[in-house]
């Protein structure tokens, strides 16, 4: 019978910190921090494992599927239609999965963790251009506006004890979003560079994987 690996157990397979369970990860809590190594009775330090260029590959997509929250098809998925356009496959689709609703909504600061913005935006809690989007996986465009419903802006305790929590914290909102924090509004007004996503992401990695 098969394991679920929980969220630090992730992170610590990937050997860094993935950021799934939001202000924890930057707490004496993290497991990364705290241990180090791999998941399991007989973990290894994760510096002291050996791969082949093949484990190397598939580490890397795990670890982008994980940090983005994608499942194994819709990655493929969103390969697929970055191979389709012009430009370095890897950097169009890591571009791709930060316009997902999902991590659009993270970046905004409106939920404290990825898995918490998909189940806002799956229980009709997130509006695009005054509209509700229910798929995680929507892709923004510029100049759409991410704001949240009436109904969730209504949970006066859920407002105050997560959205504007984080909202209030010191983590910078990237360069290509614009967030009104009185409004509890974010727009989309450019999009994302590879220089705004995470220098540890190895992306050619996964189009060497793909390419086999």
């Amino acid at each position: 019978m098969s394991v679920k690996t929980t969220g630090c157990g992730q992170c610590r397979q990937a050997g860094e910190k993935l950021f799934l369970k939001g202000a924890r990860c930057r707490t004496s809590k993290c497991a990364v921090d705290k241990r180090g190594i791999t998941p399991g009775q007989h973990g290894k330090k994760a510096t002291a494992r050996k791969l082949s260029e093949y484990g190397k590959q598939l580490r890397e997509k795990q670890k982008i599927r994980r940090t983005y929250g994608v499942g194994e098809s819709q990655f493929r998925r969103f390969f697929g239609l970055a191979t389709r356009q012009k430009g370095g496959t890897g950097e169009i689709l890591l571009t791709m999965l930060e316009r997902r609703l999902d991590n659009v909504v993270f970046r905004l600061k409106m939920a404290s963790s990825r898995t918490q913005s998909r189940q806002m935006i799956v229980h009709g809690h997130v509006l695009v251009n005054g509209g509700v989007v229910s798929s995680p996986s929507f892709l923004v465009k510029v100049g759409d506006v991410v704001t949240l419903a009436a109904r969730t802006v209504a949970k006066s305790e859920f407002v105050k004890n997560v959205i504007d929590k984080r909202m209030n914290i010191g983590i910078k909102v990237p360069e290509w979003l614009i967030l009104e924090k009185k409004d509890r509004r974010g727009e989309v007004v450019r999009f994302p560079e590879r220089s705004e996503i995470s220098s540890s992401i190895e992306e050619h990695l996964v189009v060497e994987l793909y390419s086999k």
